[in-house]
């Protein structure tokens, strides 16, 4: 199954949380976080102006990004977990 988001709205992948901290301790799996970071999987065509047109996105698949732990909406699809969010939502893009 495909899912194509509508007008500004990303479809996320999260990245999982480091199991090692800085400092070399294991973390167990109860004392992770879930990570705020995510690759973008897809994108909708941008949010309708009121003249008609549509606002350019400003993120693209396969980039990797940070988010508001807040604002995603968790979906399962064929077994696979993703989230919806507003491009809004994402704070920044994570550059190599």
């Amino acid at each position: 199954m495909k899912i194509r988001p509508l007008a500004d709205k990303v479809l996320l992948k999260r990245l999982e949380a480091a199991a090692v901290t800085a400092g070399g301790i294991v973390l167990p799996d109860t004392a992770k976080e879930k990570s705020s970071r995510a690759e973008v999987i897809s994108v909708g065509p941008g949010r309708l102006n009121d003249d008609g047109s549509r606002t350019e996105m400003q993120v693209k698949p396969g980039d990797v990004v940070l988010f508001e732990s807040y604002a995603p909406r968790d979906v399962k699809v064929d077994g696979e977990e993703f989230m919806i969010i507003d491009e809004s939502s994402i704070i920044a893009v994570v550059e190599k």
